[in-house]
């Protein structure tokens, strides 16, 4: 059994039934935050789960169907560009996995959630688990469903707006990104708050 299942046995014999929440998307100057819950299936453990963020994204795309298959219950939702505008990044990720674990319609008797800090609204007891996508195989877990889900959904946006080359960087702030807003200004997906600094460099 690997360490991250350990981990999740551990909880499990602590508090019963438990989901693991994460979010992508944080960093990137376009496009939605994402998160998911995940329930796993003790009796189907999943190879190779780990961190998100130490996976080529083909594995990822391949742990991703297991996840879905083997996953007692799981749920994906997100936090709108518009949501981020108006209440910030870290509330619109907390509240991206509010959304995830409300979305499995499970009773829980806790829920870990990846980071230092937990969601406001959510409906049962939590656990804040620092670097959680290396601890816990629920939080691997939906950190991959997280990642997976979003950079899909960022290939998506760029064939709607093919100029900012959405495919490659997903929305993060690489050098090809940045010179193209300022190349071609922003556009709807665009973080505005997160494009401050940049025109303030111009």
């Amino acid at each position: 059994m690997s360490p991250l299942y350990e981990y999740d046995e551990a909880v499990r014999n602590e508090v019963g039934v438990f989901c693991g929440t994460d979010e992508a998307g944080r960093g990137p100057l376009a496009g939605d935050v994402y998160a998911a819950a995940v329930v796993l299936d003790p009796d189907k453990p999943i190879e190779g789960l780990n961190d998100s963020k130490k996976l080529s994204e083909k594995k990822r795309e391949l742990l991703y169907d297991l996840i879905i298959e083997n996953a007692e219950n799981y749920c994906i939702a997100r936090a709108t560009v518009e949501e981020i505008e108006r209440i910030n990044i870290l509330n619109a990720a907390m509240l991206a996995m509010s959304r995830a674990v409300k979305g499995l319609e499970q009773e829980l008797s806790m829920v870990l959630v990846d980071g230092n800090r937990l969601p406001k609204e959510l409906p049962f007891e939590a656990r804040a688990v620092v670097k959680g996508d290396a601890v816990s195989a629920s939080i691997a877990a939906a950190s991959i469903l997280a990642k997976v889900t979003r950079d899909r959904y960022m290939k998506e946006q760029a064939l709607i707006y093919p100029e900012y080359g959405f495919e490659k960087h997903k929305g993060y702030g690489t050098k090809l990104h940045t010179e193209k807003i300022l190349e071609y200004g922003p556009c709807p997906i665009h973080r505005m708050s997160f494009l401050k600094k940049l025109y303030e460099k111009k």
